[in-house]
């Protein structure tokens, strides 16, 4: 591939990426005012959220197996589609229920967006300059959330929550002719589709995840509760035997077996959970008890997210040179920090620049870890696993955000029974994330030193097809 053609692979790739990480806290600025006027409440409010990334976590590693199959320009231009589809649906919605599934369908479209920019992008740069890529590719993923709600908030206080959805449209359509124009098509390797794997994981995270999110309101010992949360987790502990036994598993289980992925995913689930179950909360409170206007808000936010913007490249270069766990560990311990300092902190009269070192603190911390920890997935899987691999990471970054806003948000809502608790609900809940980070930074202290694995990984895979080609000789 021709130098140029690299280079606009990587600008459509980050295009599209920014989107979609646009999207996520265009969204969060704009929850007071949806609240109001779609008369929702918090738990219509986190199916907002969460219809869209649990759509996205579900489904990524399903449709990264179908760009393998199919092509990935292909299919990650079909996600950019239906998000764009999905956007303006969102846009014209009239009730909490319209915009829920509106929601939904921009999560289908970004999970064929997320794992396919990744995998489009590593396949495009020689791995010497493969960290260095990633890290940029980080750095525009830091773009979109620190633009996200400064642009919420400005679109919000001038126009009304409709116009957020609206922004995308044009990003869209570009997107699809420069697709077209640019991008080379690439496939990897020819699985059939898993189709039991993909009803077993998605009835069990849909199951779990609707448990948590209506627990308070239904009551935890309701029989619908209760009937949600046992299913989904008997639907998800099928789904991980149906991936030790099937021919073509949708997930392959021997990834596992590396010490770089296993590790890597763990630690980005925790992560995610901590911090966006927080930032989740951090946005009504900002709004709510400090009464910040939603302009406002987005200015009060950008140190956060403009520090991950700034750092992350950075910290792919720097990954790519000495290894993911100093960088990872010393992120995940200021995301830690910088929830307690928030925590410990909140009040209804609290100034705004009491918590701001802490917002920058929280933005050094996952500006540090996010390229690492990609850059540590990738290197610790072989090159015909990439795509699968970079399905199966983000899908389980993406769930530990979706447990992260049901969790925290069943903390919040357990304690806050009158406005007057909202303080009290809001540090619990941050107490909890700040707890949750911080058994990610023990985690992080088990990552290999230097970046590597790949060899081992598909040693593994190839013992494990060993071994089930004998037993299969061995049953007939």
């Amino acid at each position: 591939m021709s130098t140029a053609r690299r280079w606009w692979t990587f600008a459509i790739v980050s295009i599209a990426l920014f989107m979609a990480m646009l999207d996520n806290l265009v969204v969060t600025t704009a929850l007071p005012s949806i609240q109001r006027a779609l008369h929702a409440g918090v738990s219509d409010l986190e199916w907002t959220v969460n219809a869209y990334t649990l759509a996205f976590a579900v489904l990524m590693i399903p449709v990264a197996a179908l760009g393998d199959r199919f092509g990935r320009r292909r299919i990650l231009l079909l996600g950019v589609t239906l998000f764009t589809a999905g956007s303006a649906v969102a846009a014209l919605s009239n009730s909490a229920t319209s915009l829920t599934f509106a929601r939904a369908l921009q999560g289908v479209g970004a999970a064929g967006i997320m794992p396919l920019t990744l995998t489009i992008l590593t396949a495009a740069f020689p791995k010497e300059k493969r960290a260095a890529a990633i890290g940029l590719w980080s750095g525009v993923s830091g773009l979109g959330l620190a633009a996200g709600p400064l642009v919420g908030g400005a679109i919000v206080s001038g126009w009304s929550w409709n116009a957020v959805f609206w922004i995308n449209v044009p990003i869209g359509i570009a997107l699809l002719v420069l697709g077209r124009l640019q991008l080379n098509e690439s496939h990897g390797e020819m699985q059939p589709l898993d189709f039991p794997g993909i009803a077993l994981i998605g009835g069990g995270l849909l199951g779990i995840v609707y448990g948590l999110v209506r627990g308070n309101t239904l009551g935890w010992s309701s029989p619908e509760i209760l009937g949600a949360l046992i299913a989904g987790t008997v639907l998800t502990i099928g789904f991980m035997v149906r991936e030790r036994t099937a021919r073509s598993p949708m997930l392959n289980l021997a990834m596992f077996n590396s010490r770089g992925f296993s590790v890597s995913n763990a630690v980005g689930f925790l992560m995610s959970f901590g911090m966006f179950g927080s930032i989740f909360l951090l946005t009504l409170f900002i709004q709510n008890v400090l009464h910040f206007s939603p302009f406002r808000a987005g200015l009060g936010t950008m140190p956060w997210t403009a520090t991950i913007m700034l750092v992350a490249p950075f910290a792919g270069i720097v990954a790519g040179r000495i290894g993911a766990r100093p960088l990872v560990v010393l992120g995940m311990a200021a995301q830690a920090g910088a929830l307690l300092w928030i925590g410990l902190l909140a009040t209804t009269t609290v100034p705004y620049l009491t918590l701001l070192p802490a917002f920058i603190l929280g933005g050094l911390g996952m500006g540090l870890t996010f390229a690492p920890l990609s850059e540590a997935v990738m290197a610790a899987t072989p090159e015909s696993r990439q795509g699968q691999a970079s399905g199966a990471y983000n899908t389980i970054r993406e769930l530990g955000g979706v447990f992260g806003i049901a969790v925290l948000g069943a903390v919040f809502q357990h304690i806050v029974v009158l406005p007057s608790d909202f303080v009290s609900g809001f540090r619990a809940a941050v107490f909890a994330g700040a707890g949750i980070v911080a058994i990610g930074v023990l985690l992080a202290i088990m990552l290999p030193r230097a970046a590597g694995g790949a060899a081992a990984t598909e040693q593994a895979e190839s013992e494990a097809t060993r071994q089930a080609a004998l037993a299969s000789t061995n049953a007939a």
